[in-house]
């Protein structure tokens, strides 16, 4: 008797208002796999679903050779990446960030600023070309006016703060452009800090120049993304940063003890006292060691063998040879993983501190089963409800922890 009336009220989106409006909510744990996915994806049909960052940009950059006048596809399914306008549909996903990356190769023989502006411009291009069904967005507010009409909303961020080269004013020249948040580094050291992935600890964390950067930021209301930053850099930023700080593609270290790209607890908590956010990525090595250490192994490998051989990742027969020997040595990771990395951060800090941020079509073949693309956005609520999460608990983890900081970043600039 009990579970027809659960049943009876999930088909009516499992919610019950009373008079004073209060409302009732069913107990999610109680519910076979297949019954809280149904209900999984209804809640993702229903919320704002906002993704911290993908790399997506790129992905069109390279299809089309670098030209803004080519028009990539985006608008049909795909074989290819992680993300298209079919599987966001899909899966719910509302307002994907659109990374703005610049390789840290940039670094050395310049053109960042130009390599940003032509990834702007193609972003720019799939609003213009579909304005029936996609239109940028600068505000959260723009982001749930988009939701209401029905548009998958396109905010930009840029990924490595090389793309300002060496002049503090393409801070509001980007933001003009309407960028919305900045990781101050990608794979190597710049002129603003260092790197985690980088040995060199060129300046021993944020640089003068960045201290600067931090605060135009600031000023702008430009969100700082602390992703890919060494432990003493994200510190300074905590100490110069009048607004709160956001990892926008980050997973939680202590799944993957010394793996600095990931934050500590210590960060986490940090992050916490100010008010920001860690946005979970779902990249294999950034939620499991053994993943980690396995893939490790096999790049290592790789690398060796292409070497001999002579050839490129991209090359066909190394692609082949790729798919075969990395096909059986990977461990299994399932998207239960990513639930587990949001749950800790919760148990650790609270629900209003954790958001998403997959790294869609930038972690390659290592996302978990379950999890392969932007469709399956329902799978991973369905794991939450799994372990208890309300569907207010849901909400706040797909968009609403990621507007309030929006929000007082934007308060603290004004």
């Amino acid at each position: 008797m009990k579970k027809n009336i659960i049943l009876g009220l999930a088909a009516a989106c499992l919610w019950a208002c009373s008079p004073s409006n209060e409302k009732t909510e069913v107990d999610y744990t109680e519910l076979s796999d297949s019954e809280r996915l149904e209900i999984a994806k209804e809640i993702a049909q229903s919320t704002i679903i906002v993704d911290g960052h993908m790399d997506l940009p790129l992905r069109i950059y390279s299809k089309t050779d670098g030209d803004v006048n080519s028009l990539y596809d985006f608008i049909s399914k795909q074989d290819e990446g992680n993300i298209d306008y079919v599987r966001a549909r899909e899966g719910g996903m509302d307002a994907p960030f659109m990374a703005i990356y610049i390789p840290a190769s940039y670094q050395e023989t310049g053109g960042s600023k130009g390599l940003a502006d032509t990834l702007i411009m193609m972003v720019e291009k799939l609003a213009s070309t579909w304005p029936d069904k996609i239109a940028m967005a600068y505000s959260p507010d723009d982001i749930r006016s988009n939701f209401e009409k029905g548009l998958l909303s396109l905010p930009m961020g840029i990924e490595n703060a090389a793309a300002i080269e060496d002049d503090i004013s393409n801070v509001e020249y980007f933001f003009n452009k309407g960028i919305r948040y900045m990781t101050l580094t990608h794979g190597k050291d710049n002129l603003v800090g260092d790197s985690s992935y980088d040995d060199s600890e060129t300046h021993g964390g944020l640089s003068e120049f960045g201290k600067e950067v931090v605060k135009e930021m600031n000023r702008l209301g430009m969100i700082i993304d602390v992703s890919h930053i060494t432990d003493k850099t994200f510190f300074d930023v905590a100490e110069v940063s009048k607004a709160p700080i956001v990892a926008t593609h980050s997973s939680v270290r202590t799944f993957t003890p010394g793996f600095e790209r990931n934050v500590s607890d210590e960060i986490i908590k940090k992050i916490a006292e100010k008010d920001g956010l860690v946005m979970i990525t779902f990249g294999g090595s950034f939620l499991d060691q053994a993943y980690s250490d396995a893939n490790a192994e096999i790049r290592a490998h790789l690398t060796e063998w292409l070497k001999e051989n002579n050839l490129t990742y991209r090359d066909p027969e190394a692609q082949a040879y790729i798919q075969e020997y990395s096909a059986d040595k990977k461990p299994y990771v399932h998207v239960s993983k990513v639930a587990e990395h949001i749950d800790y951060v919760v148990k650790l800090v609270g629900i209003d501190h954790v958001g998403l941020g997959s790294d869609f079509d930038g972690v390659g073949d290592t996302l978990p089963e379950g999890l392969k693309d932007a469709s399956m956005y329902p799978n991973l609520i369905a794991e939450l409800l799994k372990l208890g999460y309300s569907r207010e608990d849901i909400e706040k983890i797909c968009s609403g922890n990621f507007f309030r900081v929006w929000e007082k970043i934007m308060a603290v600039a004004d």
